[in-house]
């Protein structure tokens, strides 16, 4: 079993910054691709950005390219979101995932995922 709890979230204005981080702990909980979802009211629950392991190598989804990184330390098991350029639409439940997705295409899916966070609220105003 692997826990991740999630933290940093909070309420900034379009334009600022904020930065989760995601605690993971349990067995082996450092050899997991990191991903992070996010799921805004009314909304499905979609692919954020991820960091696989062990090459380390961090995917994104074009909405959030070149304004979020992603970064992971295996040695205290935590990953870190940093959030940039912050807009309304960003506003969201953010959640920390783990997994070993078998492909590209499931490092960006739900079901490439088999622990999860309870996730951290992020509100951005206009």
């Amino acid at each position: 079993q692997v826990q991740l709890v999630e933290s940093g979230g909070g309420l900034v204005q379009a334009g600022g910054s904020l930065r989760l981080s995601c605690a993971a702990s349990g067995r082996t909980s450092s050899t997991y691709t990191m991903g992070w979802f996010r799921q805004a009211p009314g909304k499905e629950r979609e692919f954020v950005t991820a960091v696989t392991w062990p090459a380390g190598i961090a995917y994104y989804a074009d909405s959030v390219k070149g304004r979020f990184t992603i970064s992971r330390d295996n040695a205290l098991n935590t990953v870190h979101l940093q959030m940039n350029s912050l807009k309304p639409e960003d506003t969201a439940v953010y959640s920390c995932a783990a997994g070993n997705p078998a492909s590209v295409d499931g490092i960006r899916r739900v079901y490439g995922y088999i622990y999860w966070g309870q996730g951290t609220q992020v509100t951005v105003s206009s």
